[in-house]
């Protein structure tokens, strides 16, 4: 088993200086558990950079991208809570993007991940496409030290729904075509497999423009969601699961 569910919303962001305190209360305390809370949503994590950039990196697994833009979710992002009001407008260089998975190999799940934004150029997205997920996230997984590899193409209907908490970042969020993530136990086993199977390089070989950034984290804080997903998180019956590192 690889990414549960269907859907990925992917978000990199720097934090104001002074804020990180705030933020990371916040985010651990009220916001991904609000989000895990929502029907469809499956699990939240939350990473910070060992190398590369933006600091944080969060990763929301969904049923589907559809999820993503679903009437439950629409309802928080229109109705941000009095904290979220304060936390957001620290978020700087913020990327957000909902994503279907094309592909997710592997299994578990490990505490160092890489998140590498690419995207194909014109007409070559199936060369691309067939090479990452036919030969490179394969082998990726069966090195030692690799516990996933996976593939996850913009979904733009899902990512670029007007909300109320779009309006309190003070910067409009960029967009990732596409994200391939790599998890490990180990950063150097990480930084390495990257290196030797997803270089600039052997990407631009296979169809990907010239537009490739690479950043490595560590996984900070995990909340999943154990019991079938229901509407809300204040809802009896809901079942946690919650990890920090």
């Amino acid at each position: 088993m690889g990414l549960l569910g269907g859907g990925i919303l992917a978000v990199w962001n720097d934090i104001a200086p002074g804020g990180d305190a705030e933020f990371n209360h916040w985010h651990t305390r009220e916001h991904v558990p609000e989000r895990v809370g929502v029907g469809g949503f499956l699990r939240g994590r939350r990473y910070v950079a060992l190398r590369g950039s933006p600091k944080y990196f969060t990763l929301y697994e969904t049923e589907t991208v559809e999820t993503l833009a679903s009437p439950a979710y629409l309802a928080r992002l229109n109705d941000p809570t009095p904290w979220t009001r304060r936390a957001l407008p620290l978020f700087r260089n913020t990327i957000r993007t909902a994503c279907r998975i094309t592909e997710s190999l592997g299994r578990g799940m490990g505490g160092v991940l890489a998140t590498l934004r690419l995207g194909p150029l014109p007409g070559r997205e199936e060369e691309l496409r067939a090479w990452l997920t036919g030969t490179s996230l394969p082998a990726l997984v069966e090195r030692p030290g690799l516990v996933g590899a996976h593939l996850c193409e913009a979904d733009l209907s899902a990512t670029r729904v007007p909300t109320e908490e779009r309006k309190l970042r003070t910067q409009e969020d960029d967009i990732a075509r596409w994200v391939v993530l790599v998890e490990g136990t180990e950063s150097e086993a990480v930084e390495a497999a990257c290196h030797d199977h997803l270089s600039p390089n052997a990407l631009g070989r296979r169809g990907a423009s010239g537009e490739i950034a690479l950043s490595l984290y560590r996984l900070l804080f995990c909340l999943s969601r154990e019991s079938a997903p229901s509407p809300s998180s204040r809802e009896k019956g809901s079942t946690w699961r919650l990890t920090a590192l």
